[in-house]
């Protein structure tokens, strides 16, 4: 698939979508580079069973704004069933409109989604990357996340309170920042990247996938890693 995708409202399974590289800025260049090589296990130890799990996809979209590169970010309402009040990249299951998961599906469904979450205009995003799916085992979600420029950005907002508590941006540079990084510690066990920025505290899936990216891209400036963030 190389056609970008074109028009306003998302729409069904037979209107064109891809994915294309060209005419990125400079800056992305690591990024979608990046993107190319990446393996499944690269990005998390977590992968997809066999069989089962529900197909998902977010879409992790870059834009440029006041203060440089930035990536699109919202915070869960506190209300739902599950990550409720986390910090994500706009996403979610892929609807039988959205067309064939292993092909066109995850496109359709992270610019559907990020629409209904967010309001933005995904004619204005020129998505240019795809990432192997992953399994967040907490929810069941075979994700597969797709990767965006929003080369004409539209104002965005939190569309409906009752899933979305907040929209975002958050400069590359707070990501990268050092003193921005922790890693957070769960009573389970877990242990993780996570990123203190916009009054958020970024963690779980989506900050794994930002560490991963900022790693592979080259982006990433050394931090402490034993500076912790203990949740519950």
């Amino acid at each position: 698939m190389t056609t970008a995708h074109n028009g306003g409202a998302v729409g069904g399974a037979t209107d064109a979508i891809g994915v294309s590289s060209e005419g990125l800025p400079d800056w992305l260049g690591p990024v979608a580079d990046a993107v190319a090589g990446i393996r499944p296990e690269q990005l998390s130890r977590f992968q997809p069973p066999e069989t089962g799990g529900r197909p998902s996809a977010v879409l992790i979209l870059f834009g440029e704004g006041e203060h440089g590169p930035e990536l699109l970010l919202m915070e869960r309402a506190s209300s739902l069933r599950t990550h409720a009040g986390q910090a994500s990249f706009p996403g979610g299951a892929l609807d039988p409109q959205d067309g064939d998961p292993e092909r066109e599906g995850p496109l359709r469904a992270a610019l559907r989604e990020a629409q209904e979450e967010t309001g933005l205009d995904p004619s204005g995003v020129q998505l240019f990357g795809v990432l192997p799916r992953l399994y967040i085992p907490v929810s069941g979600f075979v994700v597969t996340p797709v990767l965006g420029w929003w080369r004409a950005p539209t104002p965005v907002g939190a569309v409906d309170p009752a899933e979305t508590a907040r929209v975002f941006t958050v400069p590359v540079s707070q990501l990268t920042d050092p003193a921005n990084r922790a890693t957070v510690t769960h009573p389970s066990g877990f242990l993780g990247p996570a990123f203190l920025v916009s009054e958020a505290l970024v963690w779980g899936f989506t900050a794994g996938l930002i560490d991963r990216l900022l790693y592979y891209a080259g982006w990433e400036l050394s931090w402490d890693r034993a500076k912790t963030v203990p949740l519950g």
